[in-house]
C-alpha cells in the first residue's frame, strides 16, 4: 500500500475541525489528501460536489465540463461568479477552487463524458462522482467505474426531488442495475433551485469523503431519494440485476 502524504502545518491548521471528526483524524485526512477525485460535471450538483471537496482537502479534482458560463446558470451554480458569464465553466470554477484551497491540484478538461472519451477522462481516479444531467453520460461513467473497480457516486435532481446512489463495483448493484438505458423523453433542461441541487451535492461530496478516508459505511444497496417539497427522506434497498450488462460478472455477496 503506497505511503500516505504528509500533512503541512497550514493544512492541519487549515483542516482542524475536521480532524477533531471521530473516526477521521490525521489518518483520514491524509487518506483523503491521497485521493482523485473525478468530477462530471460542475454545474449546480457537481460544482457544490467539487466545492466541498476541495474544502475539506481532497487531494486531486479532475474536472470535465464543455461549453462556457451563461446567465440563466446562475440561480444554482454556486461555484461561478457572475462577472464570468460568457468564458468558459470550467476555467471560472478552477480559479475558484484554487482561492478555496490552494493545496489541491486541480485539472480541467473542456468536455463532456461520452462513449468515445469516457475511459480516458476517468483514467487515473480513485472515485467517480456522476452529476451530469444526461443519463447518457451517467451511464457511460457507471460502465468506467465498474470495469475499473472504482467507486462511483451518482447523484442526481429534477425539480424539488433528488436522488443518491453509491456504487462500490462488486459489491452492490450498479446504476445500470436501476436505469438499464436513457429514459426516451429526459432532458438535458429541468426545472431546478440551487437549494436542491446543493443539497444533494453536499451528500454526494459526504460520499466521497467518506468512500476515500474509510469513515462511516457507505449506504451499499440503497438509494437516497429527498423529497424536499414535504422535506422526506427515503432510503430504498435496491437489488443488482443478474442479467445487468455492466457488473452481473462482477458481483460478489453482499
Amino acid at each position: 500500500m503506497p505511503e500516505l502524504p504528509e500533512l503541512s502545518a497550514d493544512e492541519r491548521s487549515r483542516y482542524e475541525w475536521q480532524l477533531w471528526v471521530r473516526g477521521f483524524g490525521e489518518t483520514g485526512q491524509r487518506r483523503l489528501k491521497a485521493t482523485t477525485v473525478f468530477v462530471s460535471r460542475i454545474g449546480g450538483v457537481g460544482g457544490t460536489v467539487a466545492m466541498q471537496l476541495a474544502a475539506a482537502g481532497v487531494g486531486r479534482l479532475i474536472l470535465a465540463h464543455a461549453g462556457e458560463l451563461r446567465l440563466n446558470d446562475m440561480n444554482r451554480q454556486m461555484l461561478m461568479s457572475t462577472d464570468a458569464v460568457g468564458e468558459p465553466r470550467i476555467a471560472a470554477a478552477a480559479r475558484r477552487l484554487r482561492e478555496i484551497n490552494p493545496h489541491v491540484v486541480v485539472e480541467t478538461i473542456s468536455e463532456n463524458v461520452d462513449e468515445t472519451n469516457a475511459h480516458r477522462l476517468t483514467v487515473g481516479a480513485d472515485v467517480i462522482v456522476s452529476a451530469a444531467p444526461l443519463f447518457e453520460e451517467r451511464l457511460q461513467m457507471n460502465r468506467q467505474a465498474v470495469r475499473r473497480r472504482v467507486p462511483l457516486v451518482d447523484c442526481s435532481m429534477y425539480d424539488l426531488e433528488a436522488r443518491l446512489l453509491t456504487v462500490v463495483p462488486g459489491h452492490t448493484p450498479c446504476l445500470s442495475c436501476l436505469i438499464p438505458e436513457s429514459p426516451p423523453n429526459w432532458k438535458r433542461e429541468f426545472p431546478v433551485f440551487g437549494a436542491v441541487a446543493s443539497t444533494i451535492g453536499s451528500l454526494a461530496a459526504m460520499e466521497v469523503i467518506k468512500l476515500a478516508a474509510g469513515l462511516g459505511e457507505p449506504p451499499k444497496g440503497r438509494l437516497l431519494n429527498l423529497d424536499l417539497g414535504s422535506l422526506t427522506f427515503a432510503s430504498i434497498a435496491v437489488a443488482r440485476r443478474a442479467d445487468c450488462p455492466e457488473c452481473a460478472s462482477t458481483l460478489a455477496p453482499f
